[in-house]
């Protein structure tokens, strides 16, 4: 691990690079999208900081990272109501609005890197919830967030700190 500023290189159909290396990654049915919308399936044009890691403590480890890092519960959500102060947020469930439960029964937010999109401060309608985190099988398409094999994201994970850059770019 260390200090030293991080690119993650994003591009389209779907491979995200590292130092040159690449990895393979799931993007947003609607691919990368230079105006991000909330509910358009695409994945937003731009670099943004990676603020924290989320994780399941009662399936995995502590990821190796100099990113903060904090164990997710069952009552751990995500405010996705662009009406609402709280948008594109992290809350403590049970809560009024509409929201994304972070503690799934699938895989895929076992690990959760908290991308700094559209959260200083939350435009509304903007869209909320881009993460980093675990693939679907197969790669299928996310909402929006890049999603990389458990493996390979926990990889990545140990070389970023607070300079790493999540580099999302515009389709050729």
């Amino acid at each position: 691990m260390s200090n030293v500023p991080v690119i993650l290189d994003v591009y389209t159909p779907g491979t995200l690079f590292l130092a040159g290396v690449p990895f393979q990654c799931a993007l947003g049915p609607a691919g990368i999208v230079l105006d991000k919308r909330e509910g358009d399936g695409g994945s937003p044009v731009g670099a943004f900081p990676l603020r924290r890691v989320l994780y399941r403590p009662d399936r995995l480890e502590p990821p190796e990272t100099l990113l903060p890092v904090y164990a997710i519960s069952d009552r751990d959500g995500w405010c996705d109501d662009p009406t609402r102060p709280e948008y594109n947020q992290h809350i403590i469930l049970p809560h009024v609005a509409t929201h994304e439960r972070l503690w799934r029964d699938d895989h895929i937010y076992d690990v959760i890197v908290e991308v700094g999109y559209n959260d200083n401060p939350p435009v509304s309608g903007k869209g909320s919830a881009i993460f980093m985190h675990v693939a679907r099988a197969e790669y299928a398409p996310t909402q929006g967030c890049v999603a990389l094999q458990l493996d390979d994201l926990l990889r990545v994970l140990r070389v970023c700190g607070p300079a790493a850059v999540l580099q999302i770019n515009p389709p050729a």
